[in-house]
């Protein structure tokens, strides 16, 4: 049998004194297992059972704190399913730091520290909303407070999550078209907020894959505690909505930046006002030596909303491609910037897709071992966590070496600095 026991320094050096030791085990150092410490040692771990009701009735010996570290754990070290989470840290000192310390007097510990069945029954006992709910009150109650991260600038953008388009027991699923291939799945909905290097997902909704982007993120954009006054949230077209542009700017004021569509009267007006001034700009993106930009200002009435006295003014950065002849057009509510100033701003966007493009390659964020909503959730909701963790490592005096760099080539380059 396997028994989780208290972290008791004393009693250890009771031990030593006099001669009674029982085992001794080897702490191999990863970079993984140094993530997790460093979040020990931050206070971050701790936090999680904070923000989950315990709602089991039996195997309460093994807290909950542990479970969820365990399940995070099994993330960052790319395992997805239930089965990896009791063999996620075998590692004696980081077990140690947990909290808990391991007594092996029966079960081989290569057969895990508990069974896979201890997580499935966790897993039963919780809905997918209240797995959304654990997420988003873990950052913003929990990590973001402790941490007095308080980003200023947010993007916001959803990203379908597919699965077997054959396979109908995947629940909640649905099946739509996009640009001609037909894909089943759900979506998620991020609100990523910048930090200096990287960023993190303040807050995120799960649903359907045939509900429209701005539908699924519509009423975290009126209630999430993220915007604050004076805040930026960059979209792109999925999101254009002259209501909510409006609510933002009056009812939040965070002003908004998001590009035009080519059949908007807004998007025409724009390109010949500027194309008769001919106030042309060098672009501040040294990459983008092709193409130059120019300020027009007071766009608003010619994109209306029902209640046009409502509307708020709306500047825009028109960016001139010279060598294909394209036009783009970037709108803002934030009238006191320059052309420079909206289109450096804009170009912040990508870094969400980025964020996607990493967690679905690497991080095997859509990788599903079960088919059960509850479960696809958890999955997703542990994996962002672990790309949090990551995150904000690389923000931390402990993790500064690997600013800059994914999480595949920081695994590449490790260096242990921990003796065993």
């Amino acid at each position: 049998m396997i028994q989780l026991c208290r972290k008791d320094k004393e009693k250890v050096y009771q031990a030593i004194r006099s001669g009674n030791i029982d085992a001794a085990d080897m702490a191999f150092p990863n970079l993984i297992d140094d993530i997790v410490l460093t979040m020990k040692k931050h206070g971050l771990i701790d936090m999680l059972s904070k923000v989950l009701p315990d709602k089991r009735r039996d195997n309460l010996h093994i807290p909950l704190n542990i479970l969820l570290s365990l399940a995070v754990t099994a993330k960052l070290k790319i395992k997805t399913s239930l089965t990896d989470v009791p063999f996620a840290v075998n590692d004696a000192q980081l077990l140690a730091e947990l909290g808990w310390n391991v007594w092996d007097n029966e079960r081989d510990l290569n057969d895990g520290l508990f069974s896979e069945s201890v997580m499935r029954k966790l897993l039963s006992k919780y809905t997918s909303e209240e797995w959304v709910a654990f997420y988003n009150n873990y950052v913003h109650d929990c990590l973001m407070s402790k941490r007095d991260i308080k980003p200023n600038i947010h993007i916001l953008d959803c990203t379908k999550i597919p699965v077997n388009l054959h396979n109908e027991n995947y629940e909640n699923s649905s099946v739509v078209k996009i640009e001609g291939e037909v894909f089943r799945g759900y979506k998620l909905g991020v609100l990523r907020g910048v930090m200096d290097d990287s960023g993190i997902a303040e807050e995120i909704v799960f649903g359907t894959l045939k509900t429209h982007d701005l539908e699924l993120v519509r009423e975290m954009l009126k209630t999430t505690l993220c915007l604050k006054a004076y805040d930026i949230i960059i979209n792109d077209r999925g999101f254009l909505s002259r209501e909510i542009l409006n609510y933002l700017k009056t009812e939040r004021k965070v002003d908004t930046y998001i590009p035009a569509k080519e059949n908007m009267i807004l998007y025409e007006d724009a390109v010949n006002l500027a194309k008769k001034a001919g106030k042309w700009q060098k672009h501040p993106n040294k990459k983008r030596k092709d193409q130059e930009i120019q300020l027009v200002k007071d766009l608003g009435s010619l994109w209306q909303s029902e209640n046009p006295e409502q509307d708020v003014p709306i500047n825009a950065c028109v960016v001139h491609d010279k060598k294909t002849e394209e036009y783009f057009v970037f709108m803002t509510t934030d009238t006191e910037r320059t052309a420079r100033q909206i289109i450096n701003t804009y170009e912040l966007r990508p870094e969400i897709e980025e964020d996607f493009r990493q967690m679905k390659d690497f991080w095997k964020l859509t990788d599903f071992k079960s088919t059960q909503y509850n479960y696809i959730t958890y999955h997703i909701v542990m994996t962002l966590i672990g790309y949090l963790y990551f995150q904000l490592y690389k923000n931390m005096e402990e993790g500064r070496a690997f600013i800059g760099k994914s999480l595949p080539v920081v695994m590449k380059n490790y260096k242990v600095t921990r003796p065993k």
